[in-house]
């Protein structure tokens, strides 16, 4: 029996990252229905679409200015799990009170990641220390919301990906 794709739908909210695209091919190609929504989307549209996930995409601004793109504080409530990707983790690190800056230095190119806490939050289960990673970016989080744990960093990042112990809802991979 064919399986229903519409079972377990991932929502990318697209901040104008050049690769949005390739992440939604990479959720379809696992065989998961996804659609691009763009930031400025209404609350009531991405409740609407119920997903079983939302991945905030990067993009070309900076959290940093005023006016700067971001999504409702409310999808923060939806209890579904949030996966921050670049500007999209820099975004869910400002609006929960935490801190981005600009970087002493930019990382574009290959990175090392590593792991830390033995895999916890997303990383939870990989057995490896380090994997390799492409970064591309000028900020990076310095300071973590409340109760947010780092889970990766790279020479560059101190804060390269987080996850918070209990709201399993909310996740960031690498900070680009």
């Amino acid at each position: 029996m064919a399986q229903n794709i519409l079972a377990d739908k991932i929502l990318i909210i697209d901040f104008g990252s050049q690769y949005t695209q390739l992440i939604a091919r990479r959720v379809r190609e696992l065989g998961v229905y996804c659609e691009i929504y763009n930031y400025r989307s209404s609350l009531k549209s991405i409740k609407d679409f119920n997903a079983k996930g939302i991945i905030l995409s990067g993009g070309p601004e900076t959290v940093q200015q005023k006016g700067s793109p971001k999504i409702s504080d409310k999808v923060f409530d939806l209890g579904i799990p949030l996966l921050g990707i670049c500007y999209g983790m820099q975004s869910i690190a400002k609006q929960l009170n935490g801190k981005v800056e600009l970087a002493d230095k930019r990382e574009f190119g290959h990175a090392d990641l590593l792991l830390k806490n033995k895999g916890s939050g997303l990383f939870k289960g990989i057995n490896a220390n380090k994997t390799s990673v492409w970064m591309s970016h000028g900020d990076h989080v310095s300071k973590l919301p409340k109760d947010f744990k780092v889970c990766a960093i790279t020479n560059n990042s101190p804060i390269a990906a987080f996850y918070h112990p209990t709201k399993k809802n909310i996740r960031s991979p690498v900070s680009s």
